[in-house]
């Protein structure tokens, strides 16, 4: 017996049909959010609006996130933890839905390190925004995209929910040669788009942390 939720449960209605097509672009309905909390560190967000499920740009995104945030050698990780060493971790991450999709930077710090550690990450963001990426991290962005591909494939739960999602999101299943080329294909002007297009829309930040007033209402 099918089951839908249309504000009450009707045992015959058919399930809604996924969204589809852009979503209505906006600004961030709450700009900054305080979460106050005893922790003894400060965990920080960043977020913008992202690209859906079905753009073909989120290859080009997961290359950019690599680049900005993905590892040891990206620019966040060197700029905050390495070089000033204001942060225990820093990556960025994302998630893609049927008709839009988000994108975001996260940094765990010492709470007197907050404003610091946000305004370093809105520099690089706006650097990266006007001047985009270089070919080397394109290239190393691209090795952590692949290598990761290929690493999923010793998990069983991995590749049983990659398989899943393919025929369930996308209706088909790509073998793992052609999601390589998919990556492989990416080119630094396509990475450089992106970051144009991604790193201008506009920004909320989340704080957790034991803050009872503080504004965190610079740019972001």
């Amino acid at each position: 017996m099918r089951k839908a939720f249309v504000g009450h449960l009707d045992l015959d209605a058919d399930p809604a049909q996924p969204r589809s097509g852009p979503a209505r672009p906006g600004a961030p309905a709450q700009p900054v959010r305080i979460v106050t909390d005893d922790t003894e560190q400060a965990n920080v967000v960043v977020g913008m609006r992202a690209v859906s499920r079905h753009d073909e740009r989120r290859w080009a995104l997961g290359v950019l996130s690599a680049a900005l945030g993905g590892g040891m050698s990206s620019r966040l990780f060197q700029s905050i933890r390495e070089v000033r060493g204001l942060a225990y971790s820093v990556y960025t991450f994302g998630s893609s839905y049927a008709d839009a999709g988000m994108f975001g930077v996260y940094a765990g710090c010492q709470p007197g390190k907050a404003d610091e550690v946000l305004d370093l990450i809105s520099t690089e963001l706006d650097r990266v925004a006007k001047r985009g990426v270089t070919a080397a991290e394109v290239q190393r962005g691209k090795g952590q995209m692949s290598g990761g591909i290929v690493l999923s494939l010793e998990d069983s739960a991995s590749r049983m929910t990659r398989i899943g999602k393919s025929e369930l999101v996308y209706g088909e299943v790509l073998a793992v040669d052609d999601l390589l080329q998919r990556v492989e294909s990416v080119t630094r002007d396509d990475v450089v788009d992106m970051a144009a297009y991604l790193l201008q829309q506009p920004r909320c930040r989340t704080v957790v942390g034991p803050f009872d007033e503080h504004a965190f209402d610079g740019a972001v």
